[in-house]
């Protein structure tokens, strides 16, 4: 089983920028696909960007220009530049796996003022 640990989020004023990163363990890594995906306050979990093993990339419509996906093979970590921050994108942030498996904890990222 992955287990995943994300870090890197914060509080942060809207137009600001974070970097969200995320360690899995396991030898697998480096196989598969990654996505970032977020939920906010009583909304649905939604994907955000997600990675495949050759290093190409999709995001979705609400983040496509603003965030960008990255993966580090050597460090088993996955990566997710985040600019232009917004106060609706405000959520808890998670990696996984595509399709996705057991969730870690999550990184709190809120934009405000």
């Amino acid at each position: 089983q992955v287990q995943l640990v994300e870090s890197g989020g914060g509080l942060v004023q809207p137009g600001g920028s974070l970097r969200l990163s995320c360690a899995a363990s396991g030898t697998i890594f480096r196989f598969t696909a990654w996505g970032w995906y977020r939920q906010a306050p009583e909304k649905q979990r939604e994907t955000l960007a997600t990675i495949t093993v050759s290093g190409n990339t999709k995001y979705a419509d609400s983040v496509k220009g603003r965030f960008t996906i990255s993966r580090d093979n050597a460090k088993n970590t996955v990566y997710l530049q985040m600019d232009s921050l917004k106060p609706e994108d405000t959520a808890v942030y998670y990696c996984n796996l595509v399709p996705p498996g057991v969730w870690g904890q999550g990184a709190q990222v809120t934009v405000s003022s």
